[in-house]
């Protein structure tokens, strides 16, 4: 008998007949040092029961568990990566090895079957090797891999020892085959470096399984896909094509994305004998296989054909949060919990509280949440605009002033403060650095009102088209397209009052609020002043002006509220006139004009 068919026969008849037959059985069959091990592994699988807090109310079952081990990452990819950089936490706030170790133990004891180690870039971490002999010690408690996705920059020297101690699956990620390419998609060099780890991996026996991510992005790395496909030929390798993400401050564009169905079908014309391999179980990757090849392919369709009814991943963050979706913003902190000295059985109830908040899927690819959730390098995974918004990275939990920084090249910049006031802070900001919703509840309901204002310049044949005076073409086609829509006046106010209430939906950490009354008027003015006296196209003395005025009975001010329902009644002018105006208007002045109520007491803007 061989010694697959015995160990599976032993494992087969533990799980029916107990461990009184199991130890018959294995003393009538021939039994090795692995055979026993693989027996003992079977013993507990069938004595030990799947925790209900892995399991999601979609019924589930999550054993796999992604650990992220560090922010940093000696690569700068644009597409986990914003380019001004991100704000690292401080140190104390990154789980300490102790902490991994003790969560992947009860995640273990409680399902988890695989491990995989992520980033930043794992290999960065101090103590790596400790951390992967520390994991495989969990093996009699039923963790069965240990897999690590890396960048493979300083992966080939230290390889050797992270199998030694118990790494059986490894990811690479390299997303071209040009070395220059490969410096513009990760700002970095080591093209060369990573080729080097690619071929120590495959030539190590202790390695389960070696597969190659590559992240494709059309118009430029799309072009390589058949030569990816040629390393299938001859290694056995298994190239896993992803699909372009979005994640906070990558400048996704679906125009960028290539959906899988059509690398499948630039592949299938090249090779037209490509059949359908079996996937792995919860697999995330579609498997193909080419008649010939030594390898095969995999397509992770993340965007347009999701894999979400069958997830059974779990991830941790380098801080110490639990993600239950890499595109779901919500964390929990486990990290927290420990510090405050929760015992295992607290912590697992905090993990299925979370669990049990995931959704049935994530957002559809143009609805993802890019602007609270974390940037890849922050979440790890795969291995992932330049913009001057201050609240998209992750801030410290010590108070900032938004000062000029400037973007040094191949420098990962902090954000820093050049301002000596340290009493100003940021009220949206939480002290865990994320973005949070101010706190209310503890202040009392007061009277309130905010007034704001704007305007809108027009030229003057818009003007007479609003006002009815002067003379309009009537049969000019742009006129009486713009008439088509209706009295301007009257369709900007209501626009107006209705951005108004709808504010905590456009505003993402604006309060909803109970209003009590909003007054909206627009009044067409001339001879007022343009933004800008030196404009090109010369002085507008023509514009109409928007006031709103906001009032309520609550907790919080109507200033956001005020000046929603403003820019939303000048851009419905925009809207209405823009068949005879489109190049010639301008809106500005948008202000807070005058407000009363709540703790700053009131205020009315100086001439």
């Amino acid at each position: 008998m061989s010694y697959q068919r015995s160990s599976w026969l032993c494992s087969a008849i533990s799980r029916k007949y107990g461990l009184t037959c199991l130890r018959y059985y294995s003393q009538n069959t021939r039994t090795t040092p692995r055979a026993k091990a693989q027996s003992k592994i079977a013993h507990i699988d069938s004595q030990r029961q799947f925790s209900p807090a892995l399991v999601d109310s979609f019924h589930r079952r999550h054993d796999y568990l992604r650990i992220s081990l560090t922010e940093r990452c000696n690569l700068r990819c644009f597409y986990c990566m914003p380019s001004e950089g991100v704000e690292l936490s401080p140190a104390d706030h990154i789980l300490t090895d102790d902490e991994v170790i003790r969560l992947a133990n009860l995640f273990v004891r409680s399902g988890v079957t695989k491990i995989r180690l992520t980033g930043g870039e794992p290999t960065v971490r101090k103590g790596l090797d400790g951390i992967i002999r520390r994991l495989n010690e969990l093996r009699p408690l039923g963790l069965e891999s240990i897999g690590m996705t890396t960048n493979g920059i300083a992966l080939h020297r230290r390889l050797p020892l992270y199998i030694e101690n118990g790494l059986t699956h490894l990811n690479l990620s390299l997303d071209t085959l040009d070395p220059f390419k490969f410096e513009i998609m990760t700002r970095r060099p080591g093209h060369d470096a990573v080729l080097h780890s690619l071929r120590v991996a495959l030539h190590s026996p202790g390695l389960r399984s070696v597969k190659l991510n590559v992240v494709v992005v059309k118009g430029l790395n799309d072009s390589e896909v058949l030569d990816f496909v040629k390393l299938t030929a001859d290694k056995n390798i298994s190239v896993r094509f992803i699909e372009f993400m979005p994640f906070t401050g990558n400048k996704w564009d679906k125009a960028k994305m290539v959906p899988s169905s059509q690398l499948l079908d630039i592949i299938s014309r090249e090779h037209p004998s490509i059949t359908r391999a079996p996937d792995e179980l919860n697999d995330t990757a579609r498997s193909w296989k080419i008649p010939g090849h030594t390898g095969s392919l995999g397509f992770i369709s993340s965007m347009s054909d999701h894999f979400c009814s069958s997830c059974n991943r779990l991830r941790l963050t380098a801080d110490g949060q639990i993600k239950v979706c890499l595109f779901d913003a919500k964390e929990v902190s486990l990290r927290d919990e420990m510090r405050r000295g929760a015992s295992d059985g607290e912590l697992l109830d905090v993990i299925g509280r979370a669990v049990q908040g995931k959704q049935e899927k994530h957002a559809g690819m143009e609805d993802i949440d890019v602007i609270t959730n974390r940037p890849m390098i922050l979440i790890g995974g795969i291995q992932p605009r330049k913009s001057r918004v201050r609240s998209l990275p992750r801030l410290p939990a010590r108070s900032y002033l938004l000062g000029d920084i400037r973007l040094l090249p191949h420098i990962y910049r902090r954000w820093s403060s050049s301002s000596s006031q340290p009493s100003l802070r940021l009220t949206h900001i939480g002290s865990d650095g994320r973005p949070c919703m101010v706190d209310v509840g503890s202040k009392d309901a007061t009277k309130r009102s905010a007034t704001a204002s704007g305007r809108i310049y027009i030229p003057g044949s818009a003007y007479n088209l609003v006002t009815g005076s002067g003379d309009a073409d009537s049969t000019d086609k742009t006129i009486q397209k713009a008439r088509s829509k209706g009295d301007v006046m009257t369709v900007a106010q209501l626009a107006a009052i209705m951005g108004c209430k709808r504010t905590s939906e456009l505003i993402p950490l604006c309060h909803p609020l109970q209003i009590s009354n909003i007054s909206v008027t627009l009044t067409p003015e001339r001879g007022v002043c343009p933004v800008s006296q030196h404009d090109d196209e010369g002085a507008l003395e023509y514009s109409i002006k928007c006031t709103a005025t906001v009032t309520c009975e609550g907790k919080t001010g109507v200033e956001m509220e005020a000046l929603t329902a403003v820019s939303v009644g000048l851009l419905t002018v925009w809207d209405m006139l823009k068949a005879v105006a489109g190049k010639e208007m301008k809106i500005g002045e948008i202000i807070v004009a005058h407000k009363t109520g709540g703790k700053s007491g009131d205020f009315t803007r100086g001439p």
